[in-house]
This record gives C-alpha cells, structure tokens and sequence, in this order.
C-alpha cells in the first residue's frame, strides 16, 4: 500500500508488515495479516470494519495492550517490539489514554478517584487538583463525589474519557466509545471527544461502526480480514 510522505518526527504512529496470530501452533488464528500504517502528530483517524475484522485487535496492539506477532510496532518513539512488559507498561503510561465502550470505572471509587488514582500511581505531582481539572472540562465539576452506579451513561463515559485525556497522552485509542449510549448522549459525548482532542493536540484512533461518526475524523481507514483494504480522507 502506497503511505503517504511526512516528516518522520511527525509520526506518532508507525506500523509496519505486523501480524498478530493466537491459537495452536497446529492451528493458526491470523488475526492481522501484514498492517502498514503512519498516523501523524495530531491527526484524528477512524478505523472502520465488520466485527471481526481486526480493528479492535489492531487498536490492542497499537496500544500495547496486545503484543504483535511480527513487524514493527512503533509509537511515540517507544519501539513496543523490543521492550519488556514493565519497559512496556512504562511507555504506555502518560503517553496512550484507552476510551473503551465499556467505561470500566471502578465501582468503589468516586468519579474523581476513578480519574485521580491511576495519576497517584503514576507519580503524578498533583493528581486531585489534575483529575478535578479534567473533570470540569467534561462538564462534571458538580459529580466529583458520585460514584459510577450514582452516574447515567454518559456520565460515566465523560469520566472514562477525562480518565484518559488526564496524564495529557500523545495518542488517544478509543474502542467504540459511544456503542452502550443513546443517540443524543452519543452525539453529545463524540462532540465532547473531539473536542478535547483538538484542544489537547492529540492524536486520535477511533474504532467503530458508525460511518457518520467516522466521518468527522480527518482519515478513515477499512479493515478487511485483517489487511487495511482502504485509505481515504473523509
């Protein structure tokens, strides 16, 4: 597949010839069959495809979350390929936020536990006053207190959301961010999604099945069986 040309420092994203294969040696799964891919510095891009296509194991490997089988896997600078899985967990940490459409807040914490706590592991300097911060800028400055169960939907998605914009990453990776809502809380959150990524200047890389929210990123690639079947600007 022809890649566009860019400045390489530009590049956030950087994916080449990867694979990813589970199961028995005896009988292979080929999950991702050979990805090339660039995504620059700031730039939103949607990933469509059919379940089972390998988006969502495309976005497990981009995120470190899975270890690809073969190729090059390189993101923010950090070459996921040849580091340990703490060296891994450390390259992660700050520099990818995960949005997925299942939120997986903890149920004991308060939205601003949910947000602050993963910051105090990290080593944050001032994680409260961080997490209060990032929840005021998804609209939830007066649920700092609630717990999940206390929050609608889209409350509760506003705090994933703040959960991952927090430590300021450089790539956002989000997984069907708005499948368990409404139309209109759906709406509401994608606005509030790529808003927050403007402003921050992240890089974003939305997985879903809904063209119309696919549209509105700058880039909307295709997966097929594994090969990235389609490039195109929306």
């Amino acid at each position: 597949m022809h890649m566009q040309t860019t400045d390489p420092s530009d590049i956030v994203v950087h994916a080449r010839n990867v694979t990813l294969t589970l199961g028995l040696a005896a009988a292979p799964v080929h999950i991702l069959r050979g990805i090339d891919l660039d995504i620059r510095r700031g730039e939103s891009v949607a990933v469509l495809g059919a379940s089972g296509s390998g988006k969502s194991s495309l976005m497990a490997v981009l995120s470190g979350l899975e270890r690809a089988s073969g190729g090059e896997v390189i993101i923010a600078g950090a070459d996921f390929g040849k580091l340990d899985e703490d060296a891994l967990a450390k390259a992660r940490r700050g520099h990818v936020g995960i949005i997925l459409q299942a939120f997986h807040l903890l149920p004991t914490m308060t939205a601003l536990e949910n947000v602050a706590v993963p910051l105090e592991l990290a080593g944050h300097p001032q994680p409260f006053e961080r997490a209060a911060a990032e929840l005021a800028a998804v609209g939830l400055a007066h649920r700092l207190d609630h717990y999940p169960a206390q929050l609608s939907g889209g409350e509760q998605q506003r705090v994933a959301i703040a959960r991952a914009m927090a430590p300021d990453p450089a790539i956002i990776f989000a997984d069907e961010p708005t499948g368990n809502l409404d139309g209109t809380t759906s709406e509401a959150i994608a606005g509030l999604l790529f808003r927050r990524q403007s402003e921050t200047c992240a890089t974003l890389m939305l997985i879903t099945h809904d063209r119309e929210l696919a549209q509105r990123c700058d880039r909307i690639i295709q997966i097929s069986d594994g090969h990235l079947a389609e490039q195109r600007n929306s």
